[in-house]
């Protein structure tokens, strides 16, 4: 897997919108925080483009992709919101021109597409982070600095990751690639030539957001079904908010863990990266992970995101 340059203090980061529109009063607010951390944010008006839900016509949402990663003052380019329609810039983006210009992107939700993309697609490390409406425009509330500026800043692994939020579905313990993001775009991605098709044994990290619990149970029954799971060495799964039934008779916790029961390898449910309740953590893929499933359960990324 190629690295991304690191991030510095200065860099120009290039805000981008492959999928949905946005509300403009969120956008400015996550703009100020990027600023904040100590780097310039920049776009153009393109980025305010509209078509029905969309943030503009594909053509244009892959041409600001594109123009990003050609721009040698461009350090790393950032997604605005998820929704939908990252699907519809894939063919249009060069996997060639991604691989040269190796710029860390990052996003969750909807730009899991973009994520699979670059990592299985094109070799390239990417990051499951915060996008810039609903995180940073939400600073502290919304996403975790030190994870996020550990990922993309330093030239080290983030190490041990334990929120108190994890806990352990299946014990033991296994390493492998990391690799994942929300299940719905897994799922819809296989059968295309954008498929999610991992390496054997890697880690896979799933998460979902507004998803009964029986849609959880046929999107995970179609990963075991595809050959994905098989593949797998480890799981972790996220918080899965607003994923319960609206009685509250069935939880998504309890059925993810009934259908993790008997999974050959360790997993762990409770992980905030991407949909959370709370501030979200940024998780590098494409690099190498440990899942330590114990009474202190945690992740372990072991190598550096960046170079």
């Amino acid at each position: 897997m190629r690295k991304p340059r690191a991030l510095s203090p200065g860099d120009r980061v290039a805000l981008v919108a492959p999928a949905s529109a946005f509300d403009r009063d969120e956008f400015d607010r996550g703009v100020e925080e990027i600023r904040r951390l100590g780097f310039e944010p920049v776009y153009d008006d393109s980025v305010f483009d509209r078509r029905r839900y969309l943030a503009g016509s594909a053509e244009h949402r892959a041409a600001a992709i594109r123009t990003a990663w050609r721009d040698p003052s461009i350090g790393a380019l950032v997604a605005v919101r998820g929704g939908y329609g990252s699907v519809q810039v894939l063919p249009l983006l060069d996997r060639e021109e991604a691989r040269r210009a190796a710029k860390p992107f990052v996003g969750y939700s909807d730009l899991t597409a973009v994520l699979t993309f670059l990592t299985i697609g094109c070799g390239l490390v990417a990051f499951h982070g915060p996008m810039v409406v609903g995180r940073f425009a939400r600073g502290a509330a919304g996403y975790d600095r030190q994870s996020f500026l550990g990922a993309v800043c330093r030239r080290e692994p983030l190490g041990e990751l334990a929120p108190p939020s994890l806990d352990t579905v299946r014990p033991g313990e296994a390493s492998g690639m990391l690799l994942g993001g929300t299940l719905t775009q897994i799922v819809a991605s296989l059968g295309t030539p954008f498929a999610f098709a991992p390496p054997p044994s890697f880690v896979l990290f799933l998460e979902e957001v507004g998803e009964r619990p029986y849609r959880l149970d046929r999107m995970v029954t179609q990963l075991q079904q595809s050959g994905i799971l098989a593949r797998a060495s480890a799981v972790v799964i996220g918080e899965l908010p607003n994923c319960n039934e609206p009685s509250g008779d069935v939880t998504a916790r309890s059925v993810m863990a009934d259908l993790f029961a008997d999974f050959p390898g360790p997993v762990l449910i409770g992980f905030p990266s991407g949909h959370t309740t709370g501030p979200a953590m940024t998780l590098p893929f494409g690099v190498q992970a440990r899942v330590v499933a114990a009474k202190q359960p945690r992740l372990v990324i072991e190598e550096a995101a960046v170079a």
